[in-house]
């Protein structure tokens, strides 16, 4: 039995659209990024142009991205590497990260950041169980007042599982990975 605030956050959430992600916030892309089998994703930083880079973990291998472009860097197609091991979630780097651990995020736990040093926050809801949707706020995840304002429903995962959804370190990009496919949205530098 839900309490009545408890019924008003659920009405509040079912009925929010799924809507653009606010200015600074741009896609990385018109269409999602399809990766059949994803597990997983994690961030790193491109050793020479300091570009957030994404490693993506599907049963079929690992791929590197250009966060801010989306363009694929690398591919090891090797899935005996594909899942994340040791207490860290880890999976070896490909391409600009080899010889690194890339932590990893999605089936077999572990997260991304949910907030960013000036204020972004991201959620994960599920009032409409076992659909979840991903909420992007500017009020340091509170969700107050009607969507478009202050927060934004800017993900609906009612045809494949969630993966995992959050910021990489740097602030400057927002993952939301399914087991079918991964969006981008990115934003400049925070200082800039």
């Amino acid at each position: 039995m839900l309490s009545d605030y408890q019924q008003q956050l659920r009405d509040r959430f079912l009925s929010a659209p799924v809507i653009p992600a606010p200015h600074p916030w741009q896609p990385v892309s018109a269409h999602r990024t399809a990766i059949g089998g994803l597990l997983g994703i994690g961030f790193g930083i491109d050793p020479v142009s300091g570009h957030d880079l994404l490693m993506v973990v599907s049963s079929r291998g690992h791929g590197l991205f250009d966060a801010s472009t989306g363009h694929r860097l690398a591919r090891d197609p090797d899935p005996e590497h594909s899942t994340p091991t040791g207490p860290d979630l880890t999976c070896p780097g490909i391409g600009p990260l080899a010889g690194t651990d890339v932590r990893i995020a999605g089936l077999f736990g572990g997260g991304l950041h949910s907030s960013t040093e000036d204020g972004w926050a991201v959620e994960v809801v599920s009032p409409g169980w076992p659909h979840h949707r991903v909420l992007l706020s500017a009020d340091g995840g509170l969700c107050r007042g009607p969507a478009g304002e202050e927060w934004w429903h800017i993900f609906h995962a009612d045809y494949s599982e969630l993966r995992a959804a959050g910021f990489s370190p740097s602030g400057r990009t927002l993952a939301v990975a399914t087991s079918s496919d991964v969006t981008l949205w990115t934003r400049p530098d925070i200082d800039s």
